[in-house]
């Protein structure tokens, strides 16, 4: 059986997805289209070498829709030949690919495939895709008859079940940015950020990293899901998910370079790392993002690992009580958890985020010399994917 390799990582500087921000000038099939054309570049490939390529990408409409993926391996340059599709499972959509990616080696299906994904939320914004309509059908309502909620209505149900106040939360979200910014200080992110091209320059950093936060700072911000039915409905929701504890709107792209460790090997290409196993779940789509609970569970079971044999986790930050609910359940060492930052502080563009955590988990491998690295995320709808890679 093939064993599945990665052997390159790439993604764009984070912007902030609203309007003015860093990348929103860049159509996102050009963003896609960039960390494509960069896995070539810096691994002396053709593009007729690839097998596919599969992107995530959440709101699939707008500049995003009509197959994403395939708009940008023809923008890219791609011999048309080269087939590409695009990939929903929400949050997870580009980690999800990167399991299909992998999982095709293994079967044999794939010598080289190229895993990623897009999100332009300053272009694209964030519930569009719902726009003129509802997902809510009558046979789903029937069986949840008082509804399901939006994901920030979600977090406040965990920060009340788990018991976070407001200044654990405030406190764990300062911290992710004083990580991000001293790995940036460390140039911890230098292999695998490609600068994008704008009008007047290059965007070469994360806009969305704030090395000056501090929980008395984040204090003074508004709760940002208050909503009256919804405080009548769950009388036990604190309301202390804010901007500041939660991943900011971003822009950006990344991709993986996946293929079979015989191929790298005739390619002479080094593999940076094997795919030791996977998983997805579905969980609770009230609570909606404990998924990577279940998730990371499962992993270590099929794996026959337990959380201590892992050396890093990546566990993203949609909002603070995500991974504090998951380090308390699976005691995990929180100093292992996302040690260069998360997604609070180094952006969430939904459909990239996947395969941007796989390729800052692999770096963080590589700096310390660690074997095992466990991402998991959360997913709209009560779903998670996990996987668990091996530096080689």
């Amino acid at each position: 059986m093939p064993t599945a390799v990665i052997v390159d990582a790439v993604r764009t500087p984070s912007g902030r997805g609203k309007p003015g921000g860093a990348l929103s000038g860049v159509h996102p099939v050009d963003l896609g289209a960039l960390v494509l054309s960069s896995v070539l570049e810096r691994n002396g490939l053709e593009s007729t070498q690839i097998d596919d390529v599969l992107m995530g990408c959440v709101s699939q409409i707008g500049d995003q829709s009509v197959n994403l993926a395939r708009n940008a391996v023809l923008a890219a340059g791609f011999d048309e030949t080269v087939p590409a599709t695009t990939i929903d499972r929400q949050c997870g959509s580009s980690q999800q690919a990167a399991h299909f990616a992998a999982q095709g080696v293994i079967a044999g299906a794939y010598d080289i495939v190229i895993a990623g994904g897009v999100e332009s939320m300053s272009r694209v914004p964030l519930g569009s895709s719902t726009t003129g309509d509802t997902p809510t059908s009558p046979r789903l309502h029937e069986r949840y008859p008082e509804g399901l909620v939006n994901q920030g209505v979600s977090a406040e149900l965990i920060a009340a079940k788990w018991g976070f106040d407001r200044d654990t939360l405030d406190g764990f979200a300062a911290e992710s940015h004083r990580r991000a910014a001293a790995a940036w200080e460390s140039h911890r992110f230098d292999r695998e950020l490609i600068p994008v091209a704008v009008e007047g320059g290059e965007v070469t950093v994360d806009e969305t990293v704030r090395a000056g936060t501090t929980t008395e700072k984040l204090a003074g911000l508004p709760a940002s899901f208050r909503d009256d039915q919804f405080a009548a409905r769950f009388p036990q929701i604190g309301w202390n998910i804010t901007p500041g504890n939660s991943s900011p709107l971003t822009d950006g792209a990344s991709a993986l370079l996946i293929m079979s460790e015989q191929k790298a090997s005739e390619l002479n290409l080094t593999p940076r790392a094997r795919f030791h196993s996977f998983a997805v779940v579905g969980d609770d789509p009230l609570y909606m993002l404990t998924g990577p609970i279940p998730a990371a569970r499962k992993i270590l079971d099929r794996a026959g690992l337990s959380i201590d044999d892992i050396d890093a986790y990546e566990v993203n930050e949609a909002f603070a009580p995500v991974p504090l609910a998951w380090a308390h359940e699976v005691h995990a060492d929180t100093d292992k958890l996302n040690p260069w930052g998360g997604a609070i502080a180094l952006g969430h563009p939904l459909g990239a985020t996947g395969a941007r955590l796989m390729g800052t988990l692999l770096s963080y491998l590589e700096a310390t010399g660690g074997r095992y690295g466990l991402q998991t995320m959360c997913e709209g709808g009560g779903m998670a994917n996990a996987t668990i890679i091996e530096r080689l």
